[in-house]
């Protein structure tokens, strides 16, 4: 029986483990990337680690997320990170270099290698035929100590593409497609893995904004094969020497498949408040609509942007439409500056942002009141672009320049014919502004620059054998990181001192939840279906433990932050019958006994909450249960170090 691509990757990478399905495996990682939203706390626990010098082949640290300096917080994390870099042997790209994962692609990304970084969209380098894991801050930092990462060998969905994408269909209504088919959960436990004659026709950047998205269904990774297409890519940014053809072997067998044509997609949107919620464009056109954006990880390529450019080009936005771009990286900006693309969008009324994350993430251009905004970009959760009653349709480039235009939802393909919009032969290469770490004969020389703004991790303890604790707070389904620890120009800030950001946990749920919190000093908290996808974010796991949160007790959990709550050691229970859910209120007292005993030997455990039983599922592996007794991953790698 033949392997997968992905399965070729995990075996050659694998370190720990039996290789089969639903069992525990550890791989190897090449490569690690993080970004300063969440680097600066990944990188106080490298150095809480003590490991002199970082044990990948390539480790980067990218500024991206933080750029919106309104004050020293900022500004002083992104000295604390490239000083960090400069000392343990990790690549500092700096402000203004590009969004961490399309300078990856550009820049570092290599097929057949391993990549976690500290950002749920890591599996953007899935479209170079990676296998690229995103991971909260402290499994990276574990990782760049040399340590493996740890996951379920996931099963594997083969999505199988055939023919060819019409005229302004993009890469963006092929995800649109699988995420309408599959839903945000649909890919929970599995990797996706794209094969088929239509991939062919696939550049590598559109082949990333594919992969990218993959997030949104909650898989573990998605992966394109390394082909001509790759090396094409490879060979432009002058990097050919990391190419190696990968696919699939002919009799692989998959758990699971999926057939997209091509040729009948359609352009589609995302409509409020899920990635999920697709709809055709056809059918929203003439909505009226008050801004649109442009760029993002998922879409602000080279092609992207020539895409737009050729759309704007001669033309003025609507004017009651605010129509905001930013290329992805420095590379793209100078080259759609020197082609004279970026003069075309500025005459069109465009407001140009800088190569990084920007209102993806709530960092600036939030819409007006009860706006409607079309956005490039991979998620429209409630209240993310930072107005609460905003409705966001995630579109693709093309869909989003000609409805910038016309001020409504515009479909297109009634633009008239489309130009062949191609790869160039060569990418302008300027790396000037990734500045390389200090030679090991120097890095004791380095001092690392600490500003007021960034505290320790927090205090955490051995796992308690019993409990006695309130409900402090009960939420429904699907909720995301971003109601549990928001973003945003105000709070991002605050990433790297968790007493402060711990003060708006919640706060998107109920106002009132860190302080009560904090007053009740030890509680849990109850949730439905899907707790905690989206983001990496492993402050929404770090700013519940600070404020005493002692478990979670949820119907089921979104992977990322499952683990993130492991390596807090906040307990992740599943209600082992989902309608016990109706049994806990908030305010209840839930009481716990034998927890060690019952941790340890993988049993259930038992919850009393006034006299009644609630039986519980810890579904976690032998490892992170002696990650729980310890008190958190921290904690058992400073206890396995000594050793």
């Amino acid at each position: 029986m033949g392997l997968t691509l992905a399965e070729k990757i995990l075996k050659a990478h694998l370190v720990e483990g039996e290789f089969k399905k639903g069992s525990q495996i550890a791989i190897r990682m090449d490569q690690t990337l993080t970004q300063d939203a969440t680097g600066t706390m990944a990188y106080i626990e490298y150095c809480a680690m003590g490991v002199p010098r970082v044990r990948t082949e390539k480790s980067v640290a990218y500024i991206d997320h933080n750029t919106l300096q309104s004050g020293f917080e900022n500004a002083d994390d992104h000295r604390f990170i490239g000083s960090v870099a400069k000392k343990h042997g990790i690549s500092f790209s700096r402000p203004g270099n590009g969004i961490c994962h399309q300078v990856h692609l550009e820049r570092f990304g290599a097929p057949g290698k391993t990549l976690i970084g500290s950002d749920s969209h890591t599996p953007t380098g899935g479209g170079l035929g990676m296998i690229a894991i995103g991971a909260g801050g402290l499994d990276v930092a574990v990782a760049m100590g040399g340590g493996t990462y740890y996951i379920t060998y996931p099963k594997i969905i083969k999505v199988e593409l055939k023919g060819k994408l019409s005229p302004w269909v993009s890469a963006k209504d092929v995800i649109l497609e699988v995420l309408r088919r599959l839903s945000v959960k649909g890919g929970v436990g599995y990797i996706v893995e794209y094969c088929g004659e239509g991939v062919k026709t696939l550049s590598v950047p559109e082949r990333a904004t594919i992969t990218n998205m993959g997030a949104e269904l909650g898989a573990t990774t998605s992966i394109f094969p390394s082909d001509e297409n790759t090396l094409e890519f490879l060979k432009a940014q002058g990097r050919e020497d990391v190419y190696t053809p990968l696919s699939a072997d002919p009799d692989a067998v998959y758990d699971k498949e999926l057939v997209i044509d091509l040729s009948q997609l359609e352009p589609l949107a995302a409509c409020p408040h899920s990635p999920d919620n697709v709809k055709p464009v056809r059918e929203l056109a003439g909505m009226k609509i008050d801004q649109c954006c442009i760029g993002s990880c998922t879409n602000s390529s080279f092609v992207d942007m020539m895409k737009v450019a050729y759309i704007l080009d001669g033309k003025t936005c609507c004017p009651s439409v605010s129509l905001s771009i930013a290329p992805g990286s420095k590379q793209v900006l100078s080259m759609i500056s020197q082609n004279g693309a970026l003069t075309k969008m500025i005459d069109a009324g465009a407001r140009i942002l800088e190569s990084a994350c920007g209102p993806c993430i709530g960092m600036g251009q939030s819409p007006n009141s009860k706006g409607i905004s079309l956005r490039t970009f991979n998620r429209n959760f409630e209240g993310r672009s930072g107005t609460r009653d905003a409705g966001v349709y995630l579109v693709s480039p093309e869909t989003a320049a000609a409805s910038a235009l016309n001020g409504v939802m515009t479909d297109p393909r009634t633009l008239g014919d489309m130009p062949q919009f191609k790869l160039p032969e060569k990418f302008y290469i300027n790396d000037n502004m990734i500045e390389l770490p200090a030679p090991e004969s120097e890095m004791d020389k380095v001092e690392i620059l600490r500003g007021p703004n960034i505290a320790g991790y927090p205090e955490t303890k051995p796992l308690a054998d019993s409990l006695s604790v309130p409900c402090s707070l009960k939420v429904g389904d699907n909720i995301t990181t971003d109601h549990i620890m928001p973003a945003g120009a105000k709070i991002l800030p605050l990433r790297s001192n968790i007493p402060e950001i711990s003060k708006h946990c919640f706060t998107v749920c109920d106002e009132k939840f860190p302080e009560r919190a904090k007053q009740l000093g030890a509680s849990v908290i109850v949730g439905g279906e899907n707790y905690g996808q989206g983001s990496s974010r492993e402050h929404a796991a770090l700013a519940p433990l600070y404020l005493g949160v002692k478990a979670v007790i949820v119907k089921s959990f979104a992977r990322i932050h499952k683990a993130n709550l492991i390596n807090a050691g906040i307990l992740p229970l599943t209600f082992k019958n989902p309608e016990d859910y109706d049994k806990i209120s908030q305010g209840d007292t839930v009481e716990f006994s034998g927890l060690r005993e019952a941790v340890a030997n993988g049993r259930d455990i038992v919850a009393k909450v006034g006299g009644k039983e609630i039986s519980l599922d810890l579904d976690i592996s032998e490892r992170d249960r002696e990650i729980m007794l310890a008190g958190g991953l921290l904690d058992y790698t400073r206890e396995n170090l000594s050793k």
